[in-house]
């Protein structure tokens, strides 16, 4: 049994944030350290339940598990963001890979890659908020194109920040 007590500073065992980390989320980065493990053992779940389903023939059960992921799509955007884009924060600042990607043989540091993939991930949040009208917060930022500036980026980024403690703020009722 672990005897680890969950702090913004330490929100998962071994886990250290750092100041950008603490000032943008404060004390919900408990909550995203808590997020960690849960979405990816979501995520693991859903797959393993519509693989049994497909296997067994339960076409019923399958459309139900997609009609099911489809509702729940903007919480794992919003919950994803939220991890990658802590994750980012905890590696400093930086550039991101330019749009579209093109592969070469120069190594990406593991830093701008997270911070590309916390960029993405929000990016796709916007595009289903623009799409449904599920904002919650309002002022969506434009979505990423070719080309894409890492100021643009970067206000994909701060949107699904916006939202999620949004979220988390209405839910705990602060």
């Amino acid at each position: 049994m672990s005897t680890h007590w969950p702090s913004p500073g330490e929100p998962w065992p071994g886990w250290t944030t750092n100041r950008a980390a603490q000032a943008v989320y404060g004390e919900h980065l408990v909550r995203i350290g808590e997020l960690i493990p849960a979405v990816l053992y979501m995520h693991v779940m859903d797959r393993q339940g519509l693989a049994a389903a497909h296997t067994a023939g339960r076409q019923d059960l399958v459309d139900a598990q997609v009609a099911s992921v489809a509702l729940e799509c903007r919480d794992d955007l919003l919950e994803t963001a939220a991890v990658l884009d802590a994750l980012a924060l905890c590696h400093g600042q930086g550039s991101y890979l330019p749009r579209p990607y093109q592969e070469s043989s120069t190594a990406v540091p593991r830093d701008v890659e997270l911070r590309t993939d916390a960029s993405d991930v929000a990016d796709q949040l916007v595009h289903h908020d623009q799409q449904h009208g599920t904002s919650t917060t309002g002022d969506i930022p434009a979505g990423l194109g070719d080309g894409c500036t890492d100021s643009e980026r970067d206000a994909v980024r701060a949107y699904a920040r916006r939202e999620w403690i949004t979220r988390q703020e209405r839910w705990s009722g602060i």
